[in-house]
């Protein structure tokens, strides 16, 4: 037991598997609380590490300021000792990013998550100034880098650039270049590495990760911890075939139907995923028909 609270005491709050969890809606499409609760209450039974509400897999551009507020909220009420919360503050601009970072530090937040600002193709200074106002709310931020998504993309040296100002302690690197995790290591080796897409785990892993933003852990969360353990450690013998079995699932998380195929999944395992929001609309019944193949022939070999 003494093991376990010394972790927990030198553990930084953005390291370890921090899942990126779904929002649950009603029939009403409103947010359902007690079930977002009890879902992170059991993933930090499960042994995970903490929880990022509000960012992209939370459906966060859907949600008003009240509401995001609010699962926030939620997020802390239902976390607890040593169980990271980790909110996504992306926003269009900075002032929107910084406010919600403040009301994360206010609601006892222990870190934010920050994309770039997302209105549209920012330079390198805005890029700075960005992050320069969201660190000013007083918590460690850690960059969301997604150039998929957001055209802007956080460059190594851009990165190193953050870094140096002491703006940024993480990137959760989502390029899917895994050969960026090198340099991101030599330019700015003090800023901590995080996996960003699921099915690159083993290949960041093994380059240096000390956290992982998780989407799968929310259907498979033992299963998802083994891997990440066993691939922080350079263990292939049990990462590789573990990291094999998962990657027909894995690989959903960097697909434009990845909230979809997430929440498809705790429904399979009998949590709470539900329905999205608009614009997001239902898997298409050939895909759903590849998602739950794939998930149910997991749950069936006995993967948890």
């Amino acid at each position: 037991m003494a093991l376990v609270r010394t972790s927990i005491r030198t553990r930084m709050p953005w390291h370890g598997v921090i899942v990126a969890t779904s929002l649950p809606f009603g029939l009403d499409l409103a947010v359902d609380h007690g079930a977002y609760g009890d879902n992170v209450a059991w993933l930090a039974e499960q042994g995970l590490h903490g929880v990022a509400p509000n960012g992209s897999l939370g459906e966060y551009q859907t949600l008003t300021y009240e509401e995001r507020d609010r699962v926030v909220e939620t997020a802390v009420a239902n976390a607890p000792e040593g169980f990271t919360v980790m909110p996504g503050v992306g926003a269009y601009g900075a002032i929107e990013a910084r406010r919600h970072a403040l009301f994360a530090k206010d609601a006892g937040c222990q870190a934010v998550m920050c994309l770039p600002p997302n209105a549209y193709r920012a330079d390198d200074r805005a890029v700075l100034e960005h992050y320069a106002m969201v660190a000013s709310a007083g918590l460690p931020v850690t960059a969301y880098n997604n150039p998929i998504d957001t055209k802007v993309d956080l460059r190594p040296e851009l990165l190193a650039k953050l870094h140096a100002e002491g703006f940024i302690v993480g990137v959760k690197e989502f390029s899917g270049d895994v050969r960026r995790c090198y340099a991101i290591n030599e330019l700015a080796p003090g800023l901590d590495l995080i996996v960003g897409t699921d099915d690159t785990l083993l290949e960041v892993g093994v380059a240096g990760a000390k956290g992982w933003v998780a989407g799968y852990p929310q259907v498979f969360p033992r299963a998802c911890l083994d891997l990440y353990n066993a691939s922080l450690a350079g263990d292939l013998g049990t990462a590789l075939p573990l990291y094999r079995q998962l990657h027909s699932v894995l690989r959903w998380d960097s697909r434009t139907e990845f909230v979809q195929a997430i929440k498809l999944g705790q429904d399979l395992i009998g949590r709470t995923g539900g329905g999205c929001r608009p614009p997001r609309q239902t898997l298409d019944p050939e895909t759903e028909a590849v998602v739950r193949s794939a998930t149910q022939a997991l749950i069936d070999a006995g993967v948890n």
